[in-house]
């Protein structure tokens, strides 16, 4: 039989936490929360989770230093964030102090219930990382990291800068593994921007959720590519070269970059 996964939720918002504990129980998930960031950390001391769930806005400990402190505790239970300040700086700011993904509020059953489930699997990844290191078994492809030359923002999305000055984007093989197969995807519209950050395309996977990865940058979008639609294997055939998702003259890329991770750093 299945073991149940455990979620902790940390939000000063009763009403919060009593929505997402209601969702999680749906969805099949177990739930507790706590009130008080440093008392989830006492929590955390005793107990492992599957995934944690952490508001940004809290008084005494906030999410970023409830981060910090996590960090201490050398767990690889994946952090989502919960916020209803989902600015750029804040985003950042939490992948560089080691979240994965955020929630913004207010939030809907889907866009809940995806993002939950793809830290659920990110976690299971990580996990089998983990067995086959410590079973000698280093030939073993989990997922398949993208190519060295490459940047990456968080396990979402990658970007790669070409000679002719503009960027090719599109979506990591981690990501696809933690949605599943993907059964359709919905592109912008040529010559509308994409912003780093937010989302930049949705992805319908086999089982009806929606998923819309972050834009490793800003910019432009001069020419997506139009075969996804058509033939969506592309994505998981090759995430980094036929399944590219848009090709974007970049508009901040001095300042942006830094929030990039280089494809080749020892991190997702």
């Amino acid at each position: 039989m299945q073991q149940v996964k455990e979620i902790l939720i940390v939000d000063d918002e009763t009403v919060i936490n009593e929505a997402i504990i209601k969702i999680c129980r749906e969805a099949g998930f177990r739930a507790d929360a706590s009130e008080d960031a440093f008392l989830a950390l006492k929590k955390l001391q005793k107990k492992n989770y599957d995934l944690i769930l952490c508001d940004i806005m809290m008084p005494g400990v906030d999410g970023f230093q409830f981060l910090e402190e996590f960090k201490k505790l050398n767990r690889q239970t994946p952090v989502i964030m919960i916020t209803g300040y989902s600015t750029l700086e804040f985003t950042m700011q939490a992948f560089s102090k080691g979240a994965i993904d955020f929630v913004p509020k207010p939030f809907t059953f889907e866009e809940l219930i995806s993002t939950v489930k793809r830290g659920i699997a990110f976690a299971e990844i990580q996990r089998e990382i983990e067995k086959s290191k410590n079973s000698n078994k280093l030939d073993s492809i989990i997922y398949v990291s993208c190519p060295s030359k490459y940047f990456k923002l968080s396990y979402f999305s990658w970007a790669n800068f070409e000679l002719e000055g503009y960027v090719s984007v599109g979506v990591t093989d981690l990501f696809l593994k933690t949605i599943g197969a993907p059964e359709s995807i919905k592109l912008e519209e040529i010559s509308n921007g994409v912003v780093q950050g937010a989302p930049f395309c949705e992805i319908t996977a086999k089982d009806g959720l929606p998923h819309r990865p972050l834009s490793p940058l800003s910019g432009k979008i001069i020419e997506r590519n139009e075969h996804l639609p058509e033939e969506i294997s592309l994505l998981e055939k090759d995430p980094y070269f036929s399944g590219w998702i848009y090709r974007i003259i970049p508009e901040e890329i001095n300042y942006e970059k830094k929030f990039l991770i280089p494809c080749g750093a020892d991190r997702y």
